[in-house]
């Protein structure tokens, strides 16, 4: 079991044809409503409705049922023909007055080693524990997926308004910024200043338009909801310093090794089963000619492997490779999720420091200077478009530190979904 103890922690194409289609289906049935989902509740909709849950259970699901069949003997053969029938001399072409003609048929099971039969149910049983392993890393995948496009839709949704109401709190500002080339406070080229302020932000809010349609439709495609919206609040993001003792060894992506490990030694007991003989057993009934009498016969079979090193121990050498190539590839894989835990834990902390300092000194600082060019123009020592300025400033350090929360949020929701308690 690996384990590592750390300092801070940090909670974590469609076809044309088919975007075609959906396009036509919205625009006959019209705006599709669908009620707010909750983070919890977008977790639990995805668990339910994401087709690669339910691709993941069906591959369980055939598994168990394989695992019926597996070790059981062969089907019987049955056997028929003519035996001892002449086609040359005296009796070509008939079949009676022959000592030697008879029509035969019978039946034939092979019976293959107790040591094979008992290797192809345990290969069937492996290949259940790897079947729920997939499954399980799939449903581990889903919800980081669904967690993480919640919170870029939260987020997204609370940008928008926001800058909506920035937009609104500025017209007033925008508007009386013309009074002041009137009065001769201003150049007349400084009039055109708020225009390129203004076409900024409708830049900024334009894109996140475009981020705005794109986490919904990640989140509907976790989820089925045509139309998500984010509701309620996000987890918990901003995580106290202190240490956190993550076992590595309870992610699915590294208990899938198990099941790995244990299919790559059940081919290997096959591989060492054909060191073992395997028979057949035959019976049969023999109908001649009234004259001479009918016959039966019973008989076995049974194979020799008589030259293991070049077949069977071969074929051992490649299976017990196999296995060691398991137990290479699981430690490579936890030496790749520790240098990653702790590459995450890094990039939470930067991610941490930057909001709070944007959230406690950069904005704070843009507020004041607000206010003292506020209080400048009320004072008449500076004109409107310091003013204008400042309050644009201000505006956009409250989005870019509201971006700083979401990058903490969605690198916290991510720890937390991977590295959580809660698989």
């Amino acid at each position: 079991m690996l384990k590592s103890t750390v300092g801070r922690a940090r909670v974590v194409a469609p076809t044309w044809a088919s975007v075609a289609a959906l396009c036509c289906a919205l625009v006959v049935a019209g705006p599709v409503k669908s009620e707010p989902l909750t983070f919890a509740e977008a977790l639990a909709m995805a668990r339910s409705d994401a087709p690669t849950v339910r691709a993941g259970a069906l591959g369980v699901e055939a598994a168990e049922a394989s695992v019926v069949a597996a070790g059981r003997l062969p089907d019987p053969r049955l056997r028929f023909g003519v035996d001892g029938f002449p086609v040359s001399g005296p009796a070509a072409g008939r079949f009676n007055g022959i000592e030697m003609t008879n029509v035969q048929v019978g039946l034939q099971q092979d019976v293959p080693s107790r040591a094979r039969r008992r290797a192809e149910r345990r290969i069937a049983e492996a290949d259940i524990g790897v079947a729920r392993a997939r499954e399980d890393i799939t449903l581990w995948d889903v919800r980081v997926a669904t967690g993480q496009a919640w919170v870029d839709l939260f987020y997204t949704e609370r940008r928008l308004a926001v800058l909506d109401d920035l937009l609104t709190s500025l017209d007033p500002l925008w508007a009386a910024a013309p009074s002041g080339l009137v009065s001769g406070a201003n150049r007349p080229a400084q009039i055109l200043g708020p225009v390129e302020l203004r076409a900024a932000l409708d830049d900024r809010r334009d894109g996140l338009r475009v981020d705005l349609a794109r986490a919904r439709a990640e989140l509907s495609r976790w989820t089925g909801d045509p139309a998500p919206s984010a509701s309620g609040s996000p987890p918990a993001i901003d995580l106290e310093p202190g240490v956190l003792d993550v076992d590595l060894g309870r992610l699915p992506a590294l208990r899938a090794y198990g099941a790995v490990k244990d299919r790559a030694e059940a081919d290997l007991d096959l591989a060492r089963a054909g060191r073992r003989p395997d028979w057949s057993f035959e019976a049969g009934y023999a109908h001649r000619d009234p004259m001479f009498g009918d016959l039966v016969s019973v008989g076995a079979s049974v194979s020799l492997p008589l030259f293991q090193g070049s077949r069977q121990e071969p074929v051992i050498a490649a299976r017990a490779a196999d296995a060691r190539r398991v137990m290479a590839e699981q430690e490579a894989a936890e030496r790749e999720w520790l240098a990653t835990l702790q590459g995450d834990l890094t990039e939470y902390e930067v991610a941490r420091t930057r909001w709070v300092r944007a959230r406690d000194v950069v904005l704070p600082n843009l507020r004041t200077r607000a206010d003292l060019e506020t209080a400048s123009y009320g004072a008449g020592r500076a004109g409107v478009m310091e003013v204008l300025d400042a309050f644009t400033a201000l505006a956009n350090g409250r989005l870019d530190t509201l971006d700083k929360e979401a990058d903490v949020a969605r690198r916290a929701v991510r720890f937390t979904l991977i590295y959580g308690n809660d698989q």
